[in-house]
């Protein structure tokens, strides 16, 4: 089978990501995989919410995508007077994802958001949210300590995600639009950057699938993830 780019069934579309794409965000990047885009930004308030336990602090993430991000303009969050139930799911993975790699105690009573707004989506919004989203994180962080704010390094580890899928039969790593529309299966697949699970969102569209394509495309993300975590490394220093 050949890809609509030309890319190997194991290869990631190009990546592209650029830190300090914000002026005024504790810390930012602008996350290009292929043609999607997505801005992440992370801002530092000094005060969590009220379920988060005393001493300790939160990370929290939200997701929207710009109107004109796709191939038809869509209605703004705010004009439905509700957030959409895709925007919703897709921000408290992001959510999730982050916290996976951060010590809240050594964080303190404040919370981290990141803001991840998609100016251009061709697939895979998702999974450059979280990747991008560690990068704006991990910088605000980074900002925290030169200013004296916290005493240890509050990240245990690195995170990012990727997706997979099976279409026409074969195993396909980081689906773009074209691809994951017409997937038999879809796979959206978490890790830590010592190559832990954090979630994992397989779907059937087109036929089941079995525990060994499972396994198989857990693989190939996991290839994947392990070159998204060089090129945080790379952009973190």
């Amino acid at each position: 089978m050949s890809r609509i780019d030309g890319r190997k069934n194991d290869q990631l579309r190009p990546v592209e990501i650029t830190p300090g794409f914000s002026k005024f965000a504790e810390g930012s990047c602008l996350i290009r995989c292929g043609n999607t885009m997505v801005l992440c930004c992370a801002s530092v308030e000094d005060r969590t919410p009220p379920h988060v336990p005393e001493g300790e602090g939160w990370v929290t993430a939200e997701y929207s995508m710009l109107p004109r991000a796709n191939r038809e303009r869509s209605k703004r969050d705010i004009a439905k007077l509700k957030l959409s139930p895709r925007s919703a799911e897709i921000q408290r993975l992001v959510g999730r994802s982050l916290r996976a790699c951060v010590d809240m105690k050594k964080l303190g009573e404040r919370t981290i958001n990141i803001d991840c707004d998609v100016l251009q989506g061709d697939g895979g919004t998702r999974t450059a949210s979280v990747t991008g989203g560690y990068v704006a994180l991990a910088l605000a962080v980074k900002k925290l300590m030169a200013e004296g704010a916290i005493a240890e390094d509050p990240l245990t580890g690195s995170v990012a995600a990727v997706s997979a899928g099976i279409v026409g039969d074969e195993l396909l790593l980081d689906l773009c639009y074209e691809e994951d529309s017409s997937a038999q299966v879809d796979l959206n697949c978490v890790m830590t950057g010592a190559g832990e699970l954090v979630e994992l969102q397989g779907t059937g569209e087109g036929r089941s699938f079995t525990l060994q394509e499972q396994r198989d495309l857990v693989d190939l993300c996991a290839k994947g993830i392990e070159e998204l975590k060089a090129m945080q490394k790379a952009v973190l220093g």
